[in-house]
């Protein structure tokens, strides 16, 4: 497919900088345009110099506090920052954000930050991979800072999680449930742990629960993960968390681990891929629609099983 000219263009305002640039080029990756890929593809060699930090945690933890004042700590020390929130059951689109931002009016009128609400479209999922692109033209665009924060601790969140250079897990004291998803597999992806909502009552057992957990999970790299106290919506903290980050930054800098961590990543993103164009070129033909559906209902009235239904199709569409 060639590449026109208004696309060229476009690469040029992404890498200068220019919002609108950035806004039209993310709007191509999660609408799938036709000329995603090849915009991606001249996208890639200008990334690699942001730091992404993702944010995740069980709903009512704060974080959308802690991602408004950990921008507003960024853009008092001179960063550029992009902020990516990832809701899978959002019902906003495009450029749409979020309305419960504690700042969201300070730094929205912030020409220094760029805030992008993303839901999944279509029913081949891909807001993982989208959401991944997006923050590749952030970084390409010249944003120091990413920050990805999700809606929840969901497979969707961790997926995405994983894609970044940093990943900061948010619990608040007093919620069991908290400690039991981090338990149920987040555990393993947290580099820094934070606990939201400090001056809260059960801020020790908390502490010293995380702790335990802590002391039982062994990683590859060494690295000792920190837990950092905050009352984000009084701005306590956040330097701690923000130093707690450049920490990690710098060991992995010094570790051979990095290269691995990268490594699968980017693995990782090339799977995201290879799947989102299989299931695409498997359905793309229009008798592949009816075909879905007839084997659907087979496999509803048990007539036949799911297995079966995939090898017709994957038969007859090779």
């Amino acid at each position: 497919m060639s590449f026109s000219n208004n696309n060229t263009s476009l690469i040029e305002r992404v890498a200068a900088g220019d919002t609108r640039a950035v806004a039209r080029a993310i709007s191509k990756v999660e609408d799938v345009s036709k000329d995603a890929s090849q915009l991606m593809k001249k996208i890639f060699p200008l990334t690699g110099k942001g730091l992404v930090i993702g944010i995740t945690g069980a709903p009512g933890a704060g974080k959308s506090s802690l991602v408004d004042k950990l921008a507003l700590h960024y853009r008092q020390h001179g960063d550029r920052v992009g902020i990516v929130a990832v809701d899978p059951s959002s019902p906003f689109s495009g450029g749409a954000i979020l309305g419960d931002r504690i700042c969201m009016q300070a730094l929205g009128l912030d020409s220094g930050v760029f805030i992008r609400s993303m839901a999944t479209r279509g029913n081949l999922g891909g807001l993982a991979r989208t959401t991944v692109d997006a923050v590749s033209i952030l970084d390409a665009a010249g944003y120091g800072k990413i920050i990805i924060e999700t809606v929840g601790v969901g497979q969707d969140e961790v997926e995405v999680v994983k894609a970044a250079d940093i990943s900061v897990v948010v619990v608040v004291p007093g919620m069991g449930d908290d400690i039991q998803a981090i338990k149920a597999g987040i555990m393993e992806i947290g580099d820094i742990f934070v606990i939201n909502k400090a001056d809260r009552e059960g801020v020790n057992s908390t502490e010293k629960e995380l702790e335990a957990l802590l002391s039982l999970a062994s990683r590859e790299d060494s690295w000792e993960p920190p837990i950092v106290k905050t009352v984000a919506t009084e701005s306590k903290g956040i330097q701690e968390l923000a130093a707690a980050i450049e920490s990690y930054r710098d060991f992995h800098l010094k570790a051979k681990f990095v290269d691995g961590r990268r490594r699968a990543i980017a693995r990782w993103r090339i799977l995201e891929l290879l799947r989102e164009r299989l299931v695409a070129q498997t359905l793309e033909s229009n008798s592949a629609s009816e075909k879905l559906d007839r084997l659907a209902g087979e496999v509803a009235s048990r007539q036949r099983d799911p297995y079966s239904a995939v090898e017709e199709i994957m038969g007859k569409s090779q």
